[in-house]
């Protein structure tokens, strides 16, 4: 007889640790109680209680691949979500071989233009192949400039990459110039959007989705990693002209191999329970107005973030991330040429409050 992958005490035992999981969401990481990770902008509150149960349920079926089936079932769940074809569809962590296959398209792998500082994924993955990043830096507010963006693009531009709400300033541009910029940039190039915090601010008005939908050249990019707690599954999606989603699942983006069984259960529970993300998306936003006010009575220069996290200036920059540091608090790393700006990452009430207590007696 086939001895069962888990002891039924086994089999009990991961029971009882993804019930506590569900239960007290964003638990997981946290034994070191006494440090406080600020720095990577993650959401502090954890998944939806309905994601360790799935994920629990997807182990008893570790043993075997991923089948095509179960990618698809995800891929209608998003299209549904989306209001696109599931053709459109592509799953995964997208950008970082979104990068490659860009720059396989041109010899010598062609210019992505970008915002800076920025997130460089896209870019970055691009180089081995000779992909170039044409940085725009930021505007005064800083925000992306999106009319230094327009006069970046040339012949040699495969891409231009917008994040929006930016990393690491947390800005997001006015809504209708947002969307005359992707309009009239996507009929010169193709442009990528990375929504990875939109859910924290005006989603439904900023997305850039309807532009896909209108057959423009526009790659939307959302990740689970930040407002869904899938950090640590590494899963995303991204929505895309149908020619372009075929091609990147040609090349192998979104396979069954690349993607993870427990991964795609969690993702399925996560974008199912619209109500936990809006409980995160208020929570985190009271506890992001607490260190505006006090940024602000303190006269420190700061960003109108809209992410999960604030980006501020405060007097001698270097220092303070040390005495954070020293206190049990990680922060985000400097981002030049803005190294005198700070990246603190919102966390539970109690990280925050940590905070708090240092920037009020900061000289």
């Amino acid at each position: 007889m086939t001895q069962p992958i888990l002891s039924r005490r086994e089999w009990l035992a991961l029971s009882a640790a993804t019930t506590a999981l569900a239960t007290a969401p964003g638990a997981v990481g946290q034994t070191a109680a006494a440090r406080a990770r600020l720095s990577l902008n993650e959401n502090a509150w954890g998944p939806s209680a309905r994601v360790a149960p799935a994920i629990a349920r997807a182990a008893s079926g570790i043993e075997r691949y991923v089948d095509q089936s179960e990618v698809d079932a995800l891929t209608r769940q998003i299209a549904a979500i989306e209001r696109v074809d599931p053709a459109q569809v592509v799953l995964g962590e997208v950008l970082e071989p979104l990068g490659l296959f860009l720059a396989r398209q041109r010899p010598g792998g062609g210019e992505i233009v970008y915002s800076a500082p920025g997130y460089t994924a896209l870019i970055d993955s691009a180089a081995p192949l000779g992909g170039r990043g044409v940085p725009v830096p930021l505007d005064a507010n800083l925000e992306n400039d999106l009319p230094a963006l327009t006069r970046a693009i040339t012949d040699r531009t495969l891409a231009v990459s917008l994040v929006n709400p930016h990393n690491p300033s947390g800005t997001a541009n006015e809504t209708q110039a947002l969307h005359r910029f992707i309009e009239a940039a996507a009929q010169r190039t193709l442009v990528v959007v990375d929504e990875a915090y939109l859910e924290y601010d005006a989603f439904a008005e900023k997305t850039a989705i309807p532009h896909v939908r209108a057959g423009r050249n526009v790659l939307v990019f959302r990740t689970l990693a930040k407002i869904y707690g899938l950090a640590g599954l590494s899963i995303g999606y991204a929505v895309a002209p149908r020619a372009l989603a075929e091609g990147l699942r040609a090349a192998g983006i979104g396979s069954p191999h690349s993607l993870s069984r427990l991964a795609l259960a969690a993702a399925s529970k996560a974008l199912a329970d619209q109500a936990h993300v809006r409980t995160v998306r208020r929570a985190t936003l009271a506890e992001r107005d607490k260190l505006n006010r006090l940024i602000d009575q303190r006269g420190w220069p700061r960003t109108d973030s809209r992410a999960n996290f604030v980006f501020f200036k405060p007097p001698q920059a270097a220092q303070l991330r040390d005495r954070l540091r020293a206190d049990g608090i990680d922060i985000a790393r400097p981002f030049p040429p803005l190294t005198d700006w700070l990246r603190i990452t919102i966390g539970r009430p109690q990280e925050n409050a940590r905070v708090l207590a240092i920037l009020r007696r900061w000289r």
